[in-house]
Order: structure tokens, then sequence, then C-alpha cells
């Protein structure tokens, strides 16, 4: 089922299927939208969302509500709105920057926390900087250059080599969900919810309680290594590390994937 809810003048789109519980709520990253996700769907009742200002269809957005504080505050809503208190959270890459800043203001909300290639921001001050000039230079290049030409630069990072080795057809399928973007809206995200502009998150995982999995790729050194800082910090996480796989473990893996979040559905552990 496809649907919109309403969440303080803003429409997020959502695609629910299954039924009962366990409830999965899956957050894509950036230049993603629910599609993302579309090959994952574990048992239980599965919640797809487009996040704020990512919709295909959607117009300029107000650029503050790109922010950590105003998206977090929105989800909850969100959440309340679909009853599906507590909730398994499934984020990527940026989606999973947001689920954790979730996580940590709504700990009461979420049941497992399942990160995927995520990061909890930048500690050093100086590499913040460095990360906020980054991502506004990405912003303007947006801007300069339009939508399609970033994301063929975009996928010529040596962070998504990897997924070369997917059938073109999906290759096609990701670059397609890349391109439905109103650039202006993407040029907004990396400058209000990039990795230096987020909330340094570092200091708040020893006290996050919500049981938490770090999902990395073998290939994506630097997310894999972020991945074991985080569980050393975090006294309710563990880490999988899928073998001969890149940053997008879920688009690489789709049936390993599916089956680590059923094997959770069970009752497992990692």
């Amino acid at each position: 089922m496809q649907t919109t809810i309403n969440v303080a003048g803003y429409d997020y789109h959502v695609t629910i299927t299954g039924n009962g519980a366990p409830y999965w709520l899956f957050f894509h990253g950036f230049l993603g939208n629910q599609s993302d996700f579309q090959a994952i769907h574990p048992k239980g009742t599965c919640v797809y969302v487009t996040l704020y200002g990512f919709g295909a269809h959607d117009l300029m957005v107000p650029a503050a509500g790109f922010k950590a504080d105003q998206q977090v505050a929105s989800l909850q809503s969100l959440i309340t709105q679909l009853a599906l208190q507590p909730v398994n959270i499934v984020g990527y890459s940026m989606g999973a920057r947001l689920a954790l800043c979730l996580a940590v203001t709504a700990p009461q909300l979420i049941q497992h926390l399942i990160l995927e290639s995520g990061t909890p921001g930048l500690a050093d001050p100086l590499a913040r900087q460095e990360r906020q000039q980054a991502d506004t230079a990405r912003a303007t290049q947006i801007e300069a250059t339009g939508l399609a030409a970033f994301v063929d630069h975009w996928e010529q990072l040596p962070l998504f080599h990897s997924q070369q080795v997917v059938p073109l057809s999906q290759q096609q399928r990701m670059h397609a969900m890349r391109m439905a973007h109103q650039p202006i809206n993407m040029a907004n995200s990396l400058r209000y919810f990039g990795t230096g502009t987020m909330p340094n998150q570092w200091p708040n995982l020893s006290q996050l309680t919500p049981k938490t999995t770090i999902i990395t790729g073998e290939l994506d050194h630097k997310f894999t290594n972020i991945g074991r800082q985080m569980v050393a910090s975090m006294p309710t996480a563990t880490q999988i590390i899928f073998p001969a796989t890149g940053h997008n473990v879920h688009f690489e893996q789709p049936q390993q994937y599916q089956a680590v979040l059923n094997h959770f559905s069970e009752g497992g552990t990692p």
C-alpha cells in the first residue's frame, strides 16, 4: 500500500507491505528514496519511507527542514501516526545517521536499531569544518552543473566501485533513483544534514539504550572501521561484516541482508 502521511505540512510518501509484528521502518541514503530497500522485505510489517525533500515530485522544500532536529521531530510524529512503537529501524548511510539521531532523542520508540554503513558524525572540530566545506562545494556543484553531472561523478566514487558487480538492470534502477530528485533539495540536504553538519553523536553512544546492530561491507574499510569504533563505545551494539561487499550492503547482497533481518525477527542475535 502506498500512502502519504502529513507531518507539519509536509507529505511523507511511504509504502507499507506485510502485516503484524515485528514492525520495520526503512530510511534510505543520500540520492535515494523508499525504493532503495524495495528488495528487502523481512517478515512482519515493513514501512519504506521517502525522507524529507527526497520525493520524486517534491518542489523546493524549506532548507531548514533538513536539519537533524527538525527531521527527528517529524519522524517521531510519523512513527506515532503509524502506531508502530516499538519499531525496528533500518537506516543506510545518510539514513543510518538520521536513525541514530532519532535513537538518541527518542529511544523509547525503537526496539532494534540497524545501522548500515553509517557514522555518528565527526568529533574533531577541524574535520567537521573541512567536511562542511566539502559538502558545500558538492552542493554548489549540483546547482552549477546540474544533477546529472553530479550523479555521474558520484557513481564513480571509490565507495561505490563494488556495485559494478551487481546486474546491469539493478545498476540502471539505482541510477534512475538517484536522478529522480529536485537538485536544490539535494544541495540543501548536503548543506544542512551532511556528515560535517549533523550533531556529533560520539559522546552519546555510551548512553544509547536500544539494541543496536552495525552492518558494514568488508570492502568498505572506512565504514567498517567506524563500525568497530562505534561498537567499542556502545554497550548494546554488535557488528556484522558482510564479506566481499562494499558500502551499500543491502543493494549488493539483498538475500543475505534480508535473512539477517529475519533472524532478528525470530529473536536471534548477530
